[in-house]
């Protein structure tokens, strides 16, 4: 268990505790979502540690991190942009929205920008597309309405907080 911190063993004990001895296993997407919150990403070993933490195959644990795409497999940008591309927000000029930021910073989506501040990619449906286009900014902020301006925006005060780190 050289893998995992002392605080995320503590965290995952937490998980664990809400189920019954014998279904421990059912802590794998928390305990998954621990980890990456630690790291900013699951790395192969990550799932290993899980799966021997929580007693279950390696493969079990792949196949969750796969099935999730809220669970980063690769190394992500200081902010990961997550824009909508289902077909209301296709509707709404999704698709222009993603193709704006893909120019704005200089990346195609599923790249990370030299400076590794940011990473673009389309996500499934976020669930709000009365608001469309929308997109989720490290898998926790909902933007709505996302024009042009909105996105210019965003990414001028996302390098902001930066500067000022």
């Amino acid at each position: 268990m050289a893998e995992l911190s002392d605080a995320v063993l503590a965290q995952f004990a937490r998980e664990v505790a809400k189920y019954p001895p014998d279904q421990k296993q059912s802590a794998v997407i928390a305990c998954l979502a621990i980890v990456q919150q630690e790291r900013g990403w699951v790395s192969p070993e990550s799932e290993k540690a899980v799966a021997d933490y929580l007693g279950m195959a390696p493969m079990a644990v792949h196949e969750v991190s796969t099935f999730y795409n809220m669970f980063n497999l690769k190394p992500v940008g200081r902010y990961k942009l997550n824009v909508c591309t289902n077909l209301p927000c296709q509707l709404r000029q999704g698709g222009q929205a993603l193709a704006h930021l893909e120019k704005r910073l200089g990346i195609a989506m599923g790249g990370t920008t030299a400076d590794g501040l940011f990473t673009l990619e389309q996500s499934e449906c976020l669930g709000a597309c009365a608001d469309a286009p929308v997109m989720l900014v490290n898998d926790a902020t909902m933007c709505s309405f996302m024009t042009h301006d909105k996105l210019d925006q965003l990414v001028d005060g996302l390098k902001a907080l930066e500067d000022k780190s």
